[in-house]
């Protein structure tokens, strides 16, 4: 006799014609408008982040008064002489112009950076609006900047100038910013700055633990409790008493009495 492939106090899986279990549906997590995952309490509605915005633009650009300051006191100055009929320059080999610019675009980066630190400190959670606006105030404190030195510096009328001077007295020539690009030191220095503390120390979305069966904290799915699909107690199939299938009394085909074809 041939025992069956399958105990009798279980059902074969693999069995066509089992009835599917019954039993409610799990639920899954439905993550509608109102609440969606990854919202965290605590965080600004979209009025706060815009005003929050607007206060760090106006607050970096108003920067930009020291950064002209700082720059109308700290560039080299272009020697200027005249001989009664032109002006020329006293040195032309100096190397001023060029210090002017630099001494420009090394300040800007400073107050980038600077600027980009104390956002960071004041706003740890950051966002694309305060970014933005810190950008963007970067460029306007330096155009600022840009405005004060020329407006306080030496006059731009070096003609006037030099007949007030008179003949072979060197005076200074305006500051000027002729590399256009040091306008773009500050917005570039404050954006890298603050994405580097923002990678660095900036706050992390805590994850949950996950195990075989899910999280541990049993928010989405909770301990199997049987609730869903009870224990199986042959309701749904009876033990196997040969009803299907007979036991085999005896063997398929008889023996072989003899060879099937004669020698």
């Amino acid at each position: 006799m041939t025992a069956p492939l399958t105990p009798p106090h279980q059902p074969s899986p693999n069995d066509p014609w089992q009835t599917p279990p019954t039993g409610p549906v799990p639920a899954y997590p439905h993550h509608g408008a109102e609440g969606h995952e990854g919202a965290h309490p605590d965080d600004p509605d979209l009025r706060t982040d815009l005003r929050d915005s607007a206060v760090v633009l106006v607050a970096v650009a108003v920067a930009g008064v020291a950064l002209g300051l700082l720059w109308l006191w700290l560039a080299p100055r272009v020697p200027l002489i005249s001989d009664g009929k032109a002006v020329f320059l006293r040195d032309t080999e100096g190397e001023e112009a060029m210090g002017a610019d630099g001494t420009f675009a090394l300040l800007a980066l400073a107050f980038g950076a600077v600027s980009a630190a104390v956002l960071f400190l004041l706003r740890r959670r950051g966002g694309i609006a305060l970014v933005v606006s810190l950008a963007v105030g970067g460029l306007l404190g330096s155009l600022l900047a840009w405005g004060i030195g020329m407006w306080f510096g030496p006059t731009d009328d070096v003609v006037a100038h030099a007949r007030e001077v008179g003949k072979g007295v060197v005076f200074d020539a305006p500051l000027e910013l002729n590399a256009y690009g040091a306008f773009l030191a500050w917005p570039v220095a404050a954006m890298v700055v603050h994405l580097a503390l923002t990678a660095l120390f900036g706050p992390r979305d805590v994850e949950p633990e996950w195990d075989a069966y899910g999280p541990r904290d049993g928010s989405q799915h909770g301990p199997w409790d049987g609730s869903q699909h009870g224990p199986w107690d042959g309701s749904q199939h009876g033990p196997w008493d040969g009803s299907q299938h007979g036991p085999q009394d005896g063997p398929r085909h008889g023996p072989q009495s003899g060879p099937r074809h004669g020698a």
